[in-house]
């Protein structure tokens, strides 16, 4: 990790294809070939009996494009989708301005990629939100990655907790740059006054991968630290999110 990053203070219809998607291959008189047909019936199939593990990205990403392109072969758009970006959770947390960079890619695309990257996230959120976090806090771990580990850009996130420690908002605060995000500690002790939260979990991602905290982090999190405790307000932790891995300030000494 770059240790001179700056962390500064601050916060459905059906498709059809389009222009530059038909790109991929035009097929006369718009109906697939029987190989076509026979091949996604055969990749829907092996979904269907043996479930995604034992598929690679690019047969994933197939089987979402298919909706997406209904008359085309969309292996190659998976391919170079996976070649672009590098595995498929980046694919769908790619912004919508890098995925239209991407030949084949056209707004039908773009659509249905966010549409079930906003479906991942919920059914995540959805096993955190008005729950005890502390004794769920795997559920919340998987819930941060898949909200965060992916993005190209900085992220911070405040999770307000009542007095039972029961998530009753998940926030972002700001957005930023690969190596940045501006926070702004007043604000978040002003939100959790109107939440009436008692205590708060901090979450912010690298995109670089590497959860190391710089001391830009430390030093702003002890901020936050400080005009919460003044409040009468908890931290319970702060969270890097990283591509495979999270790092916790209480769990190091950091808080």
């Amino acid at each position: 990790m770059d240790p001179n990053r700056t962390f500064g203070e601050m916060p459905l219809p059906l498709f059809q294809p389009a222009q530059d998607e038909a790109a991929l291959v035009p097929i006369p008189g718009g109906k697939a070939p029987s190989y076509l047909a026979d091949h996604r019936a055969r990749l829907r199939d092996r979904f269907m009996k043996g479930g995604a593990s034992a598929m690679p990205d690019y047969e994933m990403l197939e089987l979402v494009l298919f909706r997406a392109i209904p008359r085309q072969d969309v292996k190659p758009l998976a391919r170079r989708l996976i070649e672009t970006f590098g595995d498929f959770n980046r694919v769908l947390t790619a912004p919508a301005t890098r995925l239209e960079q991407v030949e084949g890619v056209g707004p039908a695309v773009v659509t249905e990629l966010k549409i079930v990257e906003a479906a991942a996230q919920r059914m995540a959120r959805a096993k955190v939100m008005h729950r005890p976090v502390l004794s769920g806090w795997d559920a919340l771990l998987d819930y941060c990655h898949t909200a965060m580990a992916h993005r190209e850009i900085e992220q911070f996130r405040v999770l307000y907790l009542d007095r039972k420690n029961v998530l009753i908002a998940d926030e972002e605060q700001a957005r930023g740059t690969v190596d940045h995000v501006p926070v702004y500690p007043r604000e978040i002790i002003r939100r959790a006054l109107e939440l009436n939260a008692s205590a708060l979990i901090l979450v912010h991602n690298h995109p670089s991968g590497d959860p190391t905290p710089s001391d830009a982090d430390i030093t702003m999190t002890a901020r936050i630290a400080q005009a919460a405790d003044s409040m009468g307000i908890i931290i319970h932790d702060h969270l890097i999110i990283g591509k495979s891995r999270e790092l916790s300030f209480r769990s190091q000494g950091l808080l």
